[in-house]
């Protein structure tokens, strides 16, 4: 058999020898340059289209296209006392929306001549604007937008203002899915209901109203020229800030108006500037302490609704003018203040968070957490008491000499064995520790998160005096839980429905046996009758704790009486050190001087009221968390005061130096060396 071969000229296998033509193996005809043109074309318009399908469903997921159906505009928030007065704004200046229906034709065309006179015979894009605002742009006319009211609506609704293509292709797309969704007036309604106008002031019922006291349906066209030309730049067009530039761009409009077609060149001449007509502004104020706190559980119950909401707090407006009275009749001088009087229920009526909000919002009684001082010793004897000792058990009050922690009293006074009633009357600090220790920081830490205490505790025996930071809006809560003999008590500025039988059982909320209130309302009582409290004496039982913290840097004073519970705290933003003021002193004159007003028959009793609980020891009691505080107000001179010996002022008199001393036996001056007359 003849070899066969691989013929590599013809690419084609045959006997060795044989030859194949080429062109026996090519078509008939070769395909022309233009047919793979076409197939090109078509792959490209393919990948194109493809491409344009991946978009516009990117585009379909990331657009908030189902937002674009809902309610527009955020609610206006307007906070009131519970005897429904006005106490704070939040939010812009809106009104209801318009109705395109009602609104004359030339304040509507006044808007569609400047900013979209093709708005009713395009789909939501403008081909031409695109156009004329782009050959526009490339030459001396300005700069223009190109976007219809469909876009503009698109994008101040649910869009943020970044410039980029990306916003642009979104704005399109809910452009596009507004006009195949809602009819063209829906969409002119939701555009003149939520736009700009300057001023803090959204929407053309509120503007009309702002700038001409009127309402929409009423505009003259002067007026409606006015309002149009503010929407390309309205805080800089504003008419009560910058009146000739808004009238000049107010004849743009109604030159507009002429060119569109919608008015005569004959009215557009004759058409005279609108005047404005500005009355008095709301003077409720956009913030304060209360509202800003009120503030979030206002939004939550106002919901997802159109224009102004008015939410019934329950504030009272009676008692925060008594507690804005209190604290700036005070005299604390450069220090900040704080008070929160709330009712057993956890039902704030009163707020002050400093000595002035428009110098400082940070709220002192809900944001700030310091130290509570000897305030916190409520928890000590919180869980005494639920571990079985009484009023009457007894304490050591002497000196702590063993352990890496030694505290003292205050002043170094001690009493050997007394009762924990005396101890917690005069503020002991040596029996909390003492009692802190024989507990165990367990029990102190639960009595505190019972009562409502959610700051971090730090185990540790100096808690027992306070030194871990918490809010005055805690400490008051946990005081309002023994107060009402049902804890925690959680503090709210809405006004909550009472709970029914069964809800009451499932609420977690619980109580002190009455045998444990009882003997806690002995223990606070016995604060104010004749502890470190007497300062707050009423007519009334009442019923607190004072608290000084280390180096006096805050001083507190909270307590009961009647149907409120009022804490008061006084200290430095600094955290420095005050001069003179412990928590039995201005707090607890700030509290009684609240309380005195606030409640019938409880002004500040004169004399003390007697105690009603058992007598301590006939010599005077002594607030040891009272320090003898040396007080240097200039080289020749220093006042002291001391609880043993009253007070003492030591000065120089024509350069003879004399001590000029008051206690129980009247005023007695003294010179250096010599007794003088008294």
């Amino acid at each position: 058999m003849a070899d066969a071969r691989f013929d590599f000229d013809s690419m084609n296998p045959g006997p060795a020898g044989s030859t194949v033509s080429p062109a026996a193996y090519l078509p008939a005809t070769a395909p022309s340059p233009w047919i793979w043109r076409r197939r090109w074309i078509r792959r490209g318009c393919a990948a194109a289209l493809l491409m344009f399908i991946v978009i516009i469903g990117w585009l379909a997921v990331t657009a908030p296209l189902s937002k674009s159906l809902e309610p527009i505009a955020p609610p206006r928030l307007m906070l009131l006392s519970s005897d429904g007065q006005p106490i704070a704004r939040s939010g812009a200046v809106i009104d209801a929306p318009v109705k395109a229906a009602m609104l004359p034709p030339h304040v509507k065309n006044a808007f569609l001549a400047i900013e979209d006179r093709r708005f009713y015979s395009h789909w939501g894009v403008d081909p031409r604007g695109l156009v004329r605002a782009a050959l526009n742009n490339l030459g001396s006319g300005g700069t223009q937008g190109g976007s219809t009211i469909t876009q503009q609506l698109a994008k101040i609704t649910f869009l943020t203002p970044e410039r980029s293509l990306t916003r642009k292709a979104r704005e399109m797309l809910i452009a596009f899915w507004l006009e195949g969704w809602l009819t063209k007036d829906q969409i002119l309604e939701r555009y003149l209901s939520n736009v700009y106008f300057g001023d803090n002031v959204y929407g053309l019922r509120a503007a009309s109203l702002h700038y001409f006291y009127r309402q929409p349906e009423r505009l003259t066209l002067p007026q409606a020229a006015m309002l149009a030309g503010l929407v390309q730049a309205p805080s800089r067009l504003a008419p009560t800030r910058n009146p000739k530039a808004a009238q000049k761009r107010a004849k743009m409009v109604i030159s507009a108006m002429a060119a569109a077609g919608f008015i005569d060149a004959a009215k557009a001449r004759a058409t005279e500037p609108a005047r404005l007509d500005v009355r008095a502004r709301n003077t409720v104020p956009t913030g304060t302490y209360f509202a800003d706190w009120a503030m979030p559980a206002a939004r939550d119950l106002a919901g997802a609704t159109y224009g102004e909401q008015k939410i019934t707090t329950t504030l009272d407006s009676r008692l925060q003018r008594i507690a804005r009275t209190a604290v700036t009749n005070a005299g604390i001088g450069n220090a900040q203040v704080a008070l929160v009087a709330m009712r057993q229920n956890g039902e704030v009526v009163a707020m002050v968070g400093g000595r002035s909000y428009d110098k400082s919002s940070f709220n002192r009684a809900t944001q700030a957490r310091r130290q509570p001082g000897s305030t916190f010793k409520l928890f000590v004897y919180v869980a005494a008491l639920r571990s079985g000792m009484t009023p009457d058990s007894l304490i050591d009050d002497s000196p702590i000499t063993d352990g890496g922690y030694k505290p003292k009293n205050s002043g170094e006074r001690y009493r050997g064995q007394i009762t924990l009633r005396q101890a917690f009357a005069r503020s002991s600090n040596v029996a909390a520790v003492r009692l802190y220790r024989q507990l165990g920081d367990k029990a102190v830490i639960r009595a505190a998160q019972d009562l409502g205490v959610k700051s971090p505790l730090t185990a540790d025996p100096s808690l027992a005096l306070g030194s871990s930071g918490v809010t005055l809006l805690e400490l008051t809560s946990a005081f309002a839980g023994v107060a009402a003999n049902r804890w925690p008590v959680a503090p709210h500025a809405i006004a909550e429905e009472k709970p029914g039988f069964l809800a009451s059982l499932f609420s977690g909320q619980r109580s002190f046996s009455a045998t444990n209130h009882a003997q806690m309302l002995d223990l606070l009582s016995g604060v104010v009758t004749q502890g470190t409290g007497r300062v707050a004496a009423l007519n009334i039982n009442a019923y607190g704790k004072t608290g000084t913290s280390q180096n006096n840097r805050d001083a507190l004073f909270i307590g009961f009486a009647g149907d409120l519970v009022v804490g008061v705290w006084v200290g430095n933003d600094d955290n420095s050190p005050l001069r003179g003021v412990t928590g039995g002193g201005v707090p607890a004159r700030i509290w009684r001087d609240f309380m005195g007003q606030a409640i019938k028959g409880a002004a500040p009793a004169r004399p003390v009221v007697k105690p009603s609980t058992p007598a301590l020891p006939i010599d005077p009691p002594q607030p040891f968390d009272l320090p003898e505080i040396p007080i240097r107000i200039d080289d020749t001179t220093e006042l002291r005061i001391d609880d043993r010996e009253g007070m003492t002022l030591s000065t120089e008199i024509g350069g003879v130096p004399v001590d000029v001393k008051l206690d129980r036996d009247g005023l007695a001056v003294k010179g250096r060396e010599e007794k003088k007359t008294k």
